[in-house]
């Protein structure tokens, strides 16, 4: 039986992207990625305002959902979304760039707790979002 290679956070980063056509499409870039760890920004174009002016929510929920899933899967098994929560703090506006951290707050043998902020240039909270991760006993592999 073949022994598994341990992945780094940006090969499984790399091998996510590679298939994430969702994250690629909202213009998210990761600019810090590392164990249980992850940073990326976006620009908010016109296609995600909603009928007020203001950034979508699912807009922020789902940039949120996505540095959840790249900062919880690092560790090199496949991690699945149990349960997320997210709070809406401060309107967002055409053209503001947002950045989103995910932390681990913690990780067991088979969950993990994320905290993940959005912030704008100002660096003034947006909306904060809480993950539960389930861990599969499923490497990730090149």
């Amino acid at each position: 039986m073949a022994q598994h290679q341990e992945l780094t956070p940006s090969q499984v980063l790399e091998i996510m992207l590679a298939k994430d056509k969702f994250s690629s499409w909202l213009g998210l870039k990761v600019i810090d990625i590392a164990a249980g760890y992850c940073k990326l920004h976006f620009t908010v174009v016109y296609e995600m305002l909603n009928g007020f002016g203001y950034v979508h929510g699912g807009i922020l929920f789902s940039a949120a959902d996505s540095a959840f899933e790249f900062a919880c899967n690092t560790h090199g098994y496949a991690t699945v979304a149990l349960d997320v929560s997210v709070s809406f703090t401060r309107p967002v506006r055409l053209g503001e760039v947002l950045t989103v951290e995910a932390k681990e707050e913690h990780r067991g043998e088979k969950t993990g707790i994320y905290d993940v902020r959005t912030t704008n240039e100002k660096g003034e909270l947006v909306s904060m979002f809480k993950g539960m991760a389930y861990v599969t006993s499923k490497q990730i592999a090149l």
